[in-house]
């Protein structure tokens, strides 16, 4: 069933909203292209991926900063093997949170995507099967700014050409939703597709007026 909210814009977030989270197999494929312990990959893995995801850190810098976290070298050979790899591991996608997007689109409501996501994921979002569903794509990397931060948000309404009780924003970190509500901005903190369904139906009833 179609789902109409008029007036709105509904802005999803992308990683572990839209797609999975890596798999356990994707995990191990890096693991063994890195040959690395794990102990000492994900901690540089995850505390350098703000900088990228921010645009101030390239994509071979980041892998370079890992390998001398972990006291290692990285070829460049292995750096490109690196990047496939876990580039590859974030691209799936939930279906059942799919058809909540094709459910917007069929009821004419206004979507968009808000991802913190690095410069080489621009062009999937956009040019991909799944971009032709949103009016903007905002990616993080390129906007020089990371969700919470408040500004994201405000340039996102301002491009958007909307005031902040027009937006819907879907996350799956809390701290992101509550960084757009400071500015106005309602949001749901995402967990599962059904209950994403329920909040934007109930949404989409409150903003019908009855018969």
């Amino acid at each position: 069933m179609p789902i109409s909210i008029p007036g709105k814009v509904v802005v999803f977030d992308y990683g572990e909203v839209i797609s999975f989270s890596p798999s356990d197999a994707d995990r191990q494929a890096l693991l063994s292209i890195a040959r690395v312990p794990e102990e000492k990959f994900w901690p540089p893995y995850w505390a350098n991926r703000d900088a990228l995801d921010g645009g101030t850190l390239s994509i071979r810098d980041y892998w370079l900063a890992i390998a001398r976290h972990a006291g290692v070298e990285f070829s460049e050979s292995r750096i490109q093997q690196l990047w496939i790899a876990d580039y590859r591991s974030w691209l799936s996608i939930n279906p059942d949170t799919y058809d909540i997007l094709l459910a917007l689109r069929d009821g004419g409501t206004r979507i968009a995507l808000l991802s913190n996501a690095g410069f080489d994921f621009g062009d999937y979002f956009r040019h991909g099967p799944m971009g032709a569903l949103f009016e903007r794509v905002f990616v993080s990397a390129e906007m020089g700014r990371l969700k919470p931060d408040e500004g994201i948000y405000l340039e996102v309404l301002r491009d958007l050409g909307v005031e902040a009780h027009d937006m819907i924003f879907i996350d799956n970190k809390a701290v992101n939703i509550e960084g757009a509500a400071s500015v106005g901005i309602a949001g749901h903190v995402f967990t599962t597709a059904p209950l994403l369904r329920a909040y934007l139906d109930d949404t989409a009833a409150s903003a019908t007026p009855a018969s």
